[in-house]
């Protein structure tokens, strides 16, 4: 167990598995549920740090991929690790590359040792271990760091699935030895398993069984949101976290929706990341309590309202509609710097508003009620 790192439960929504919690680390508590803005190469695109501290963000997700490649792990060990070259105080979690790196089919080679791949930057080659996973990981020093495991694509066959989930499991014992030998801020940083499957909810069950055996920190749930149905991923959601002990904090990572995230909570998920805010927002899509709008749409060209009426966020106060289409279709910069920030604003209110629903038992009522969510931009009008 990491130093100085440690999850409670606060409180418990009787009618489900939700739960409010908090996550010490040494870069501050974190309430939970949490959604965590993705910081991707030590940078949530278009915000400052003052931005993100401004909205309230206690944890951010980092990629080690990316790092190790640029600017480099030992350069930001040399630096003062992550936060530091960052200029960022409060927590980061890391995560392993694993997703990255198996995601470029065609630039990787798989072996029982680890993953040969070419980065996507120059054609280099490259050779990630769970072992060179924790290496990097521990010279960025995030408070919360990732094992190295096989995410594999969707639909994939049950043996494939297997063979994935079981080298899975073996990367999570060699992470933990490596990172019980490892040097730097170990002491104060937090390992977190991963659990894959699949659909296969006994190959779920198996995963989650022999990472429990291990004692971890927290537990994560990977190989979701890679184009399964919602449905099923939310059924494998519920089977995991059903497996896991109460007292270590559950992460779905990679997802999601706004409008699903109080139903991944609602099975008992504590943390959430997804480029989805951010992304969407550089593009044009913009979340609101009536549903998406997509500001490029020509009927906001005389639009004097805000993006959303329902929303106190520093954008929805002093923006129209209008102004906002403007900037995006001349391509300026301060329409992504609008936009994201206004999105991270809606997710974070978002889930504000669920950890209050939750010790009073009203998280299904509240969730019952975003049905607009769902709806198109033209309901929008």
């Amino acid at each position: 167990m990491a130093t100085g790192f440690h999850f409670e439960v606060v409180a418990s929504d009787p009618n489900s598995r939700a739960r409010l919690g908090r996550l010490h680390t040494r870069h501050g508590v974190i309430d939970t549920p949490v959604f965590m803005p993705v910081g991707t190469a030590a940078t949530v695109k278009a915000m400052t740090q003052q931005m993100l501290s401004e909205l309230g963000i206690q944890l951010l997700l980092a990629n080690t991929y990316h790092l190790y490649l640029r600017p480099g792990h030992q350069v930001i060990r040399q630096m003062g690790g992550l936060h530091r070259f960052m200029a960022w105080p409060r927590a980061i979690l890391t995560d392993s590359g694993g997703y990255q790196v198996f995601s470029m089919a065609d630039l990787r080679k798989v072996s029982e040792d680890g993953v040969l791949f070419r980065s996507h930057l120059d054609g280099s080659e490259h050779f990630f271990s769970p072992e060179k996973a924790m290496e990097i990981q521990l010279a960025l020093g995030a408070d919360i760091v990732m094992q190295l495991d096989e995410c594999i694509e969707y639909p994939a066959s049950r043996e494939r699935t297997r063979r994935a989930m079981e080298r899975s499991c073996d990367w999570a014992r060699r992470s933990q030895e490596s990172f019980a030998q490892g040097g730097g801020c170990s002491a104060s940083q937090a390992l977190f398993g991963i659990i894959q499957g699949g659909l296969f909810a006994d190959l779920r069950r198996q995963s989650a069984e022999r990472m429990v055996a291990m004692d971890l920190p927290g537990y994560a749930i990977g190989g979701l949101a890679v184009g399964e149905p919602e449905e099923l991923s939310l059924e494998m959601t519920a089977r995991v976290a059903e497996k896991l002990p109460s007292e270590k904090p559950c992460y779905l990572m990679g997802v999601g929706k706004p409008e699903a995230l109080g139903e991944y909570i609602l099975r008992g998920v504590d943390m959430m990341d997804c480029v989805m805010p951010t992304r969407n927002a550089r593009n044009g899509c913009l979340f609101t309590w009536n549903g998406t709008l997509s500001i490029k749409n020509s009927r906001y060209a005389r639009d004097p309202r805000p993006i959303d009426e329902q929303c106190p966020c520093f954008v929805c106060r002093n923006y129209s509609r209008a102004y906002l289409r403007h900037l995006f279709m001349a391509h300026e910069i301060l329409s992504a710097i609008l936009h994201t920030y206004h999105n991270l604003f809606f997710y974070l209110d978002m889930m504000a508003r669920i950890r209050q629903a939750i010790p009073l038992g009203d998280l299904r009522k509240f969730l019952s009620g975003l049905r607009a969510l769902r709806e198109p931009d033209s309901a929008l009008s």
